[in-house]
């Protein structure tokens, strides 16, 4: 078997796109140096000229001529006699060129080799990815669904990398199938052995970050900054902008006419409730911008004397009216863990001008049953008084009860200032 029919034999390297000329040729260097090494303990005497654009192999070894029984090294010398049947007119002293045959190391050296190179290959297509994807961290990144399994999803990109969307990285409402394509943020790349695993994330903040900053032009280009993110990924999340243009309106920008800019984002976050609302350095300000809906009456701010591990660097309480409670706590609590993680701040919920004859609900156990108290002082109503002056039809929007459950609670209620 001749070189280049070996050369050939090797598929794996050969037709390989993603390998640049010189690397191949530094790798083949290596891996014939190497073999050649091992069978005669040295390859320095060796020439190994490679055309990988053919895949053509030339080896030469250099052997210089010795009088007849003086060889100490065959590796490096060779006999007069030997040195005439290459070409007759050789002397002691010259070097002799001879032209080396890859079948002569022999098959299980071949066979190493032929391992050996593809290894080589391998290792260099797998740190190759691991730079390339190192350098995408927390960017957007898409890929196609190869499989779904019941942990994770096996995404493949257009250059063949394997990622994964583990099921704690994806969205509570995520449904993907084969052939879906899927976007995220690159949260991370590890190593494992000589293969990168790649982790693509949809519950990052940064996810919602990276969005706002593909669709909406004027953060692009430096004109809005992106300042505070909070976010329960596929319920709600809230984002604080700010420009130094006064010209611009940040909120007005990435919101759009009637919603048109932020609904692609929406819509690409399983239908993610966005709160957008304009950044402060004024914390008071800012506070009550993070409530919003909710308007408040006043609050009081008293900072921590160190900046707890979570992040929160004070408490605020904040005084509204009964009517406002609900708006600024949220559904299940939503608004107010949000406008928390989005100021800095531990906030609690005050009412202002409640009546001294109102009564907790808790008073009422044993006319009504626990688990419907809980679902008024979910949203923020946890008193008498409060749930009285909501209408019927809100509650039923915003609790999970019954009309007939809610109109005989009221009842209980007013039963009990009637008397």
């Amino acid at each position: 078997m001749e070189n280049i029919e070996l050369i050939e034999s090797f598929s794996e390297f050969k037709d390989d796109k993603s390998i640049d000329r010189v690397t191949l040729m530094a790798i083949l260097q290596e891996v014939f140096g190497a073999a050649l090494k091992r069978k005669f303990g040295s390859d320095d005497n060796f020439d190994i000229i490679i055309n990988p654009d053919k895949g053509d192999l030339e080896i030469w070894r250099n052997r210089i001529v010795v009088a007849d029984g003086e060889v100490e090294d065959p590796n490096a010398e060779i006999e007069l006699t030997e040195a005439r049947k290459i070409e007759p007119d050789f002397e002691v002293g010259e070097e002799v060129s001879e032209e080396f045959k890859l079948i002569d190391l022999g098959r299980r050296s071949i066979l190493a080799l032929r391992q050996n190179l593809i290894s080589k290959i391998h290792e260099h297509d797998s740190s190759n990815t691991y730079k390339k994807f190192k350098d995408l961290e927390g960017e957007l990144y898409s890929a196609e669904v190869h499989h779904v399994r019941h942990n994770a999803v096996i995404l493949v990109d257009d250059d063949a990398n394997e990622i994964i969307l583990p099921k704690s990285e994806q969205i509570r409402t995520d449904y993907f199938r084969k052939g879906d394509t899927v976007k995220g943020i690159i949260k991370s790349v590890e190593l494992k052995g000589n293969k990168p695993m790649i982790i693509l994330s949809r519950t990052a903040d940064d996810f919602l970050r990276q969005l706002f900053e593909q669709e909406i032009p004027e953060i692009a280009d430096g004109l809005i900054t992106i300042e505070r993110v909070a976010r329960i990924p596929g319920e709600k999340a809230k984002i604080a902008v700010d420009s130094y243009d006064d010209r611009i309106d940040p909120v007005g920008a990435c919101v759009g006419m009637k919603g048109s800019r932020i609904h692609g984002i929406v819509r690409e976050l399983g239908n993610e409730n966005i709160d957008v609302v304009n950044f402060t350095k004024n914390d008071q300000m800012f506070i009550a911008r993070a409530l919003s809906p909710a308007r408040l009456e006043s609050m009081k701010i008293t900072l921590f004397a160190f900046e707890k591990p979570d992040g929160m660097k004070g408490k605020v309480e904040v005084f509204l009216k009964p009517e406002e409670v609900s708006k600024a706590i949220g559904k299940g609590g939503v608004n107010i863990r949000l406008a928390s993680q989005l100021t800095g701040y531990e906030i609690e919920v005050k009412r202002e001008n409640v009546e001294v004859d109102d009564v907790e609900l808790a008073e009422f156990s044993d006319e009504i049953e626990d688990w419907i108290i809980q679902e008024f002082v979910k949203i923020g109503l946890d008193t008498a008084l409060s749930v009285i002056e909501q209408k019927v039809e809100d509650l039923v929007k915003r609790t999970d009860l019954e009309e007939e459950t809610i109109i005989e609670v009221q009842r209980i209620l007013k039963a009990e200032f009637e008397k």
